[in-house]
């Protein structure tokens, strides 16, 4: 029996999962959450495997994802599920789609496309890597040695709401960042050429973001035939974070619909 993902549910009504995206945890989706547990749904913050508070592995790519979230489901007996996934949890959650179309209702996905994506989080494991917790004994004291390799103190309060106290006077991050050090390729990868799934699905890009452009459209609507396609104006990569309210509003309306 597969170990089930830690989550955290809010709400009740029809199922809504939610998945985040490379080194990030469900607590990033907390307010959005609430959100949309106050609108009528049972909302399920998910950490995937080797990140947050659900179990270290070494095994690691989408299709085991995918299953892990088949697992989860089937443990928490939910059916008709709603899934939004957000950059690696978006592949995670289209990969899910592909391999069992008949446990979905609706897909929602955040600023990432079906296609591959050159390993580019290098510098910030890198980053991560470099940081001794022997030597390190409080929080600003990890962020000041992480700002010498990551400058954006944007991505450096993203990573670091990872740490905990694993013991006293000792700090580790959640994240497995061996297995993830390990698993770069992973993150990029494609899914199968002639997957397909023929739901509803919203895929939602950030204006200002690089992670879907216009050339994509053709491949998404290959394997997504009846998506949507919309724009949250003012955003980067972190549209959830950026545009909250019109975030809210577009995948409400979607899932209302």
């Amino acid at each position: 029996m597969n170990p089930i993902l830690h989550s955290n549910i809010l709400g009740t009504g029809q199922p809504l999962l939610i998945l985040h995206g490379f080194l990030g945890m469900s607590d990033n989706w907390k307010t959005l959450g609430s959100q949309y547990a106050k609108a009528g749904l049972q909302v399920h913050l998910i950490d995937q495997r080797n990140h947050g508070r659900s179990f270290h592995s070494e095994e690691f790519n989408y299709d085991i994802l995918a299953e892990d979230l088949k697992t989860y489901i089937e443990a928490h007996d939910l059916e008709d599920v709603i899934i939004i996934g957000h950059s690696m949890g978006g592949k995670t959650a289209m990969q899910f789609a592909m391999s069992y179309p008949n446990l979905l209702s609706k897909l929602i996905v955040a600023d990432i496309a079906p296609k591959y994506y050159p390993p580019h989080h290098q510098f910030i494991i890198d980053g991560l890597n470099q940081l001794d917790f022997d030597q390190i004994k409080s929080r600003g004291q990890a962020d000041s040695e992480l700002s010498k390799y990551i400058p954006e103190i944007g991505i450096r309060q993203f990573l670091l709401k990872n740490l905990y106290w694993i013991e006293k006077g000792k700090l580790a991050f959640r994240f497995n960042l061996k297995v993830l050090s390990n698993k770069m390729e992973e993150i990029g990868e494609n899914l199968s050429a002639t997957d397909q799934n023929t739901g509803p699905t919203l895929f939602l890009r950030g204006e200002k973001s690089e992670y879907i452009s216009p050339s994509d459209n053709e491949v998404i609507l290959r394997h997504f035939p009846n998506a949507r396609i919309e724009t949250i104006d003012k955003a980067g990569h972190w549209l959830h974070a950026e545009n909250p309210v019109q975030f809210f509003n577009k995948t409400i309306d979607f899932i209302k619909s």
